[in-house]
């Protein structure tokens, strides 16, 4: 024991000074040294410490998403500004509704570390945590999709990841799929236009990709869409303007959304299509105000 070690509670006496803790929290002697057979000596295999620590890092990745691992994300509020009770009872859409949200933006086919410029569809998600429980809207900054069943959608992902033998991805295994798959014709114009390369997050739209069921008070039911217009308009950059970016800085989206927030400037407005649900069958009919705003949302962290 050194002399200083009478300064201090003896629960802390010969631990370090700089707080750190085991896993559990219990505290230990050192965050910096590990604990050898003399100052010269072989490291021990019973320093507790030092295998936890080591054993925490090989273990700490989380598994990467298949599709959309790279994106990023903003705290926000969203705020119900007109009256849909017509249509929906659900707290969240009442009348001056103020529900804090959670908005991510992404990439859908690159892995973690792909440049955010590549051509893509990008991803749009929101979570709405609403007086009555969360409440999760996925979709992408386009309006329609690549396939309508969903048997489809594990084999659409994988024509865009890369081949197992030389791990690159392969373009005629991309047009195979799409080319094979008609439905997917629409899709492939919107990604192949401007809108597969937007200027930033901020300055894209977003849609849901589902159509939603609004019932209101009185039972009666309601096909929805849901649309997000950008405040800041829809902008696109050039296919050079894109490969020189992902060049240059691989989280140029990423990096512009922070920024971005810091100044408190990412804003959007919600709008929605209604449509009837009429007969037994459930078909959609006599379009109901299409288009009506119903919202907005401002960004908070």
């Amino acid at each position: 024991m050194s002399p200083s070690d009478h300064t201090v509670p003896p629960e802390r006496q010969g631990v370090d000074d700089s707080g750190s803790t085991t896993a559990g929290g219990s505290p230990t002697v050192s965050d910096r040294n590990s604990l050898s057979v003399g100052p010269d000596g072989p490291l021990l295999l019973h320093d507790f410490h030092l295998i936890d620590t080591l054993a925490h890092f090989n273990r700490e990745n989380i598994p990467e998403r298949k599709p959309h691992a790279k994106g990023s994300g903003a705290f926000g509020e969203f705020v119900t500004t007109g009256d849909v009770t017509a249509y929906t009872k659900a707290a969240v859409f009442a009348p001056g509704a103020t529900t804090r949200m959670l908005a991510r933006f992404s990439t859908v086919a690159g892995e973690l570390g792909s440049p955010d410029t590549w051509r893509d569809v990008r991803g749009f998600a929101l979570r709405f945590y609403t007086t009555e429980g969360n409440f999760d809207l996925v979709g992408n900054n386009t309006p329609v999709f690549f396939v309508r069943d969903p048997m489809k959608f594990p084999h659409f992902i994988r024509s865009q990841k890369r081949m197992p033998d030389t791990g690159l991805r392969d373009n005629d295994m991309q047009w195979d799929f799409w080319t094979l798959n008609p439905e997917t014709a629409h899709q492939v114009t919107y990604l192949m236009g401007d809108r597969g390369l937007p200027r930033t997050w901020r300055h894209m739209n977003g849609y849901g990709s589902h159509t939603y069921l609004w019932v209101n008070a009185q039972g009666e039911k309601h096909w929805v869409k849901y649309h997000f217009h950008s405040r800041q308009g829809v902008e696109g950059m050039s296919g050079d303007e894109a490969t020189r970016i992902a060049g240059q800085d691989a989280d140029f989206h990423r990096r512009d959304l922070s920024q971005a927030i810091a100044r408190r400037l990412p804003a959007v407005a919600a709008v929605r299509s209604a449509h009837a649900l009429r007969g037994r069958q459930g078909l959609p009919v006599q379009p109901v105000r299409p288009h009506q705003r119903c919202g907005r949302t401002r960004t908070i962290r």
